[in-house]
């Protein structure tokens, strides 16, 4: 069981869609990397997965069957908040998840909470934030599970365990199972995900492959002499995608004939004329970006 495809998937609190018509196929041997401003309703979608919450719509399958008590045993999951008893050690933790899960390996858990530093001897009550978070990613790895659901896995780790989670998430996918995370972190999203889901009020606003996101879109970018300036009908191309202006600086994105664009912005007129390449941040923010009076602005060239 490796393989998820979320159908049309929709939850509801009252009037408020929380979750709304998304559909995404994650596939086997992957790490598939949720992004989304806070609200924007990643955790209600894992809750969903996970059988923590019941869709109001939609349909959630893994390698086609729907989540049953069976599947419990090959899905592990990190939620966003500590889950740990307070009175229990870290120790005792493991061997209840020993107990539990078949497939648990108690030596393996071990062995990750040494190289998190965690004291497996110490009661969750006096561990810190990040000290939680490695024991609950510690217990999850150690389940040997087909399906990781990771909610924020990085929360309050210092940078070489963030980095150690990543490395595992990286490790899970080469071994052959499904990974599936969200962090506000972009750039941990970009260092370990293969494939990512833009999710803005509920919706899937863009998905896709990162590296191909990458590839075909680019900035443009102007430094104009002054503030008084037209751009000649430079938005209007097929290609530009977006255009924003603080002052003196034009930045397009665009989608294709970046080079053609950039000559076309150096002949209207800008000193200083750049391509530059995206990162997965810049494709966040365009993703979840409202239109704004600059870029209308820009676009009925009242400039």
């Amino acid at each position: 069981m490796s393989r998820i495809t979320i159908s049309n998937l929709h939850k509801r609190y009252g009037n408020v869609a929380a979750v709304d018509g998304v559909t995404l196929e994650i596939p086997a041997a992957s790490v598939f990397g949720i992004l989304g401003p806070n609200g924007a309703g990643k955790t209600t979608i894992f809750k969903c997965m996970l059988g923590l919450a019941r869709p109001s719509a939609g349909s959630i399958a893994y390698d086609g069957i729907t989540l049953g008590p069976s599947a419990f045993e090959r899905i592990g999951y990190v939620p966003e908040r500590s889950v740990l008893y307070d009175w229990m050690t870290v120790a005792e933790h493991v061997e209840m998840n020993r107990r539990a899960f078949a497939a648990f390996d108690a030596g393996r858990a071990r062995t990750l909470l040494a190289q998190f530093n965690v004291d497996p001897r110490k009661r969750v009550r006096t561990l810190s934030k990040g000290m939680r978070t490695a024991a609950m990613v510690a217990v999850a790895f150690a389940r040997n599970a087909d399906v990781l659901v990771l909610d924020e896995p990085t929360s309050g780790l210092d940078p070489v365990n963030q980095r150690h989670v990543l490395s595992l998430m990286i490790n899970e996918a080469a071994k052959g199972n499904s990974v599936i995370f969200s962090s506000h972190q972009i750039g941990q999203v970009e260092r370990a995900a293969e494939r990512i889901a833009i999710i803005d009020n509920g919706r899937l606003v863009l998905d896709g492959l990162v590296d191909d996101l990458k590839a075909d879109r680019k900035i443009v970018e102007g430094i104009f002499p002054d503030t008084e300036f037209r751009l000649d009908g430079i938005v209007d191309d097929a290609h530009v995608a977006r255009a924003d202006r603080i002052q003196r600086v034009v930045r397009l994105l665009v989608t294709g004939e970046a080079d053609a664009i950039a000559a076309r912005l150096g002949g209207s007129g800008a000193a200083a004329v750049r391509v530059l390449d995206l990162n997965l941040e810049d494709i966040f923010l365009y993703a979840v970006s409202p239109a704004t009076e600059t870029t209308d602005a820009i676009a009925k060239e009242t400039v």
